[in-house]
């Protein structure tokens, strides 16, 4: 390789560097290059849905084949260059056209087979225009898919979607309606059933005060009337360790104290609640065996 094509490799590199987050370009320490993530931008209320299907191999071709004419485009996109740098055309296009160009359309089926090691992805509304298929047996070595199971591919894309809604959240202002300050996501909590949105500083001390006066069911959402309820591990991430170990205390005291048939051992030195069985006139301790 010539040093005029290994300073523009080094140019575009920097450039990418430049205009990209490291969640989606992140350069190599030791050696050149480096790696892509690609995030499409989804349009709103976009859905996706998860399905089996025992569905034959030739689905499953289907859909490498489609990958296969995605790898085909890029490398049409190097040709048109010229062979020059093409990682900044590469990305736009995976970014910005990729959806079009697959008409990938909501709602977006995924369908696997029953053993989970393949994907189909296909849409319910006939394309615009057509896509010649490869030819048989012509798959592109790099549109081969090796998903593991449906359960890791499922988990694997509601931890992306959560992970995604949150970096969009903390990266957005909101008004707290204790303090009316405007703060970014980063330093706010949102309730998931109310939509609510309050700053960590206000949601903390008004927590705090609820547990160290033996308030423990009553962390719900600060908004007037509402009824949604803190998570535990919201409370924890609030109040600290000392304050959450009360506060889980105190949670499963009181609901030992809402259970009928639940007692406590009458030892001062024990207090072991204790399941009493009906029409049982007796109670067995199953700490210190005290009947």
């Amino acid at each position: 390789m010539s040093s005029e094509n290994q300073e523009a490799q080094e140019d575009e590199l920097l450039a990418l560097s430049s205009i990209y987050s490291e969640d989606e370009f992140k350069r190599a320490d030791t050696a050149p290059g480096g790696e892509i993530q690609v995030c499409l931008e989804l349009p709103p209320n976009f859905k996706i849905s998860v399905k089996s299907n025992s569905a034959a191999n030739s689905i499953v071709e289907s859909f490498e084949g489609t990958l296969t004419l995605l790898c085909q485009h890029l490398d049409d996109l190097w040709e048109e260059n010229g062979g020059c740098v093409v990682l900044f055309a590469w990305m736009q296009f995976l970014k910005e056209e990729t959806l079009e160009y697959l008409n990938i359309k909501s709602p977006y089926d995924i369908q696997l087979h029953n053993n989970g090691t393949h994907t189909l992805m296909k849409t319910h509304e006939k394309s615009s225009h057509c896509i010649a298929t490869p030819e048989e047996g012509a798959v592109d070595r790099r549109a081969i898919q090796d998903v593991q199971s449906v359960s890791a591919l499922i988990k694997h894309i509601l931890n992306f979607n959560e992970n995604q809604q949150k970096k969009c959240f903390d990266s957005k202002p909101f008004l707290c309606n204790i303090c009316f300050s405007e703060k970014l996501g980063s330093e706010c909590t949102y309730f998931k059933d109310c939509s609510h949105v309050y700053c960590n500083s206000c949601l903390r001390d008004y927590f705090e005060i609820q547990i160290r006066d033996g308030e423990v069911h009553a962390l719900n959402c600060p908004e007037p009337k509402c009824t949604s309820v803190a998570t535990p591990a919201q409370v924890k991430m609030l109040v600290g360790e000392q304050l959450f170990s009360r506060y889980d205390r105190l949670l499963l005291q009181s609901t030992l104290d809402l259970m009928s048939d639940v007692v406590y051992c009458p030892r001062p030195s024990c207090e072991t609640p204790v399941m009493q069985e009906p029409g049982d006139p007796m109670g067995i301790c199953t700490s210190c065996q005290y009947a």
